[in-house]
């Protein structure tokens, strides 16, 4: 055989002889048939991988669903959910919500005849009030970033499974390991797993996870249709961080408290935003449907300029300033000027997003180190 036949085929046929503990990366774009009419289980990796399948019953089991797909990221998975809505239909969508979701809905899909009708979903009359013949979704986000506003996601199950209404949580703050929406009712759930799933700050993907046989069917048709499908290893490195998930949260809820509880004796702080408080306003909602209250906590200046937050993310050593959360390092952000640019200045007042608004996603470090990096910002 000649040298040239020799390189490409080395090492193609498999010995399968190990038995490995981690699911291996299957990074192959195709694969071998055995003839026209037995296809088997395998054939292209868009249509699915085994890396990835492992993922997605991970995030199944994880999520208490019976149906998981990983997308390439958290708005490639929003944007299959929102494709079962038709020009036409209306969705009730938390007025708490992620930047990138209001990009999605109001930015590009309201101009496909969508009507994206943005609500307080913590009021239940204003819900009711705010349903017509056409409303098919409501969207919820719980916590929602950044304000940490906690909704009820048991009685929104209960309006739309009355109504015949599409529920969806996105569940990317609370995560599995503290909070399950479809054990509460709710017909989907959604991830961006380049958050808390992934843990590690070195992965983009997303997730949809459900229990309703013909919603599964839709999301399967759009995750191949549409390819917007994570790599092997991407899906290698969400089910890595999926392991330690439940240790890290937990370290992310105590050191969030510790950092919470400290913020809210600073007089340069004004606003502290934290379920776990037992004055919050939503804290008995997030006491029933949370094991624990996240590690995510927002704050504000006392005299709410943009400059205060300037000052202070130039003297952090620990928390950096970057964009996205969920990682085992502390980082912060300004939702005002990062996330949610795209709103005007009043409707991000209203909102509760100020000028001085800090977003802490408070990692896994010694809580003292973490204390002690904000107290010498604030106070340089």
């Amino acid at each position: 055989m000649h040298i040239a036949t020799r390189l490409v085929h080395t090492g193609s046929e498999q010995a399968c002889c190990a038995e490995p503990i981690n699911v291996p990366i299957y990074q192959t774009s195709t694969f071998i048939q055995s003839g026209l009419t037995a296809p088997k289980d395998y054939h292209y990796s868009r249509i699915g991988n085994p890396t990835r399948t492992a993922l997605e019953e991970a995030l199944a089991i994880a999520e208490t669903g019976t149906h998981a797909f990983a997308f390439g990221s958290g708005m490639a998975a929003i944007d299959a959910v929102a494709s079962l809505l038709k020009p036409g239909d209306e969705a009730i969508v938390s007025e708490h919500l992620y930047g990138g979701s209001l990009r999605l809905f109001s930015g590009l899909l309201a101009s496909h005849g969508i009507q994206f009708r943005y609500v307080d979903l913590r009021d239940r009359a204003s819900v009711v009030r705010h349903l017509t013949q056409h409303t098919r979704m409501i969207w919820a986000e719980s916590p929602s970033n950044p304000t940490l506003q906690v909704i009820d996601l048991e009685l929104l199950a209960t309006i739309g499974r009355e109504r015949g209404i599409i529920t969806v949580a996105d569940n990317t703050f609370a995560t599995p390991a503290l909070q399950r929406p479809l054990e509460l009712g709710v017909d989907f759930v959604v991830h961006s797993a380049s958050k808390y799933l992934g843990g590690h700050s070195d992965v983009i993907a997303g997730a949809v996870i459900t229990r309703r046989e013909e919603l599964a069917r839709h999301i399967g048709f759009v995750q191949s249709a549409r390819g917007a499908i994570p790599g092997p290893q991407d899906c290698f490195l969400v089910l890595r961080g999926m392991k330690t998930l439940y240790l890290r949260m937990q370290a992310h809820c105590e050191n969030a408290g510790r950092i919470a509880g400290w913020l809210r004796e600073q007089k340069k702080v004004r606003n502290v935003y934290w379920p776990g408080f037992t004055d919050y306003p939503e804290h008995s909602i997030a006491q029933k449907q949370m094991e624990g209250f996240g590690g995510v906590v927002s704050f504000d200046f006392q005299d709410d300029t943009e400059d205060s937050v300037q000052a202070f993310i130039r003297k952090t050593r620990i928390f950096r300033l970057a964009e996205s959360l969920g990682g085992v390092e502390s980082t912060l952000s300004h939702p005002a000027s990062m996330s949610h640019p795209m709103l005007s200045v009043e409707e991000r007042l209203r909102l509760g997003i100020t000028p001085s608004l800090v977003r802490l996603s408070v990692g896994i470090e010694n809580p003292d180190d973490l204390i002690e990096d904000l107290n010498q910002a604030l106070n340089t």
